[in-house]
């Protein structure tokens, strides 16, 4: 079982690095991170997947970044929500709960197609500077990485 543990994490390990330099698997981990944020149920997966393979990342690895973000995306709704509201000085959020059930259903999808647009501008205003950030902060840590280092030409 040892062994088998030891291989599993040596092919796992070969896979996220797979012929990628430290700053392009840290700007892979931070695309995934924040694409895994993403306020939408459903769709971060296959983003991820289209992203990795239009600009050439490591699908495994962006992946990987995506599934662990899940948990702050469901955490992360109501924040990027009452954001967008926030942004766009609308109580669109609050009407949604307060629409009497007589509405017609064209109001009432109006109105959470416009909770939705918002929430995700606050998301698109977060995950810009995030992406940033966290591909700064993990270059340097990924550089020090000793497989890693092969793929920068040392």
């Amino acid at each position: 079982m040892n062994r088998w543990l030891t291989g599993s994490k040596s092919q796992f390990t070969a896979l996220l690095q797979a012929g990628i330099s430290p700053q392009r698997l840290a700007l892979t981990f931070a695309l995934g991170f924040a694409i895994g944020c993403l306020p939408v149920i459903g769709i971060p997966t296959a983003l991820c997947a289209v992203v990795a393979i239009a600009l050439r990342l490591n699908v495994p690895a962006i992946q990987a970044a995506n599934y662990l973000a899940m948990p702050l995306q469901l955490m992360l709704i109501l924040p990027f929500v009452r954001m967008g509201g926030w942004m766009f000085s609308s109580g669109q959020q609050y009407r949604l709960a307060t629409t009497p059930m007589h509405a017609s259903l064209i109001g009432l999808l109006r109105a959470s197609g416009n909770v939705a647009s918002h929430t995700l501008a606050a998301w698109l205003v977060i995950a810009g500077p995030m992406v940033l950030l966290m591909t700064l902060v993990l270059t340097p840590v990924l550089q020090r990485v000793p497989a890693l280092a092969s793929e920068r030409g040392e």
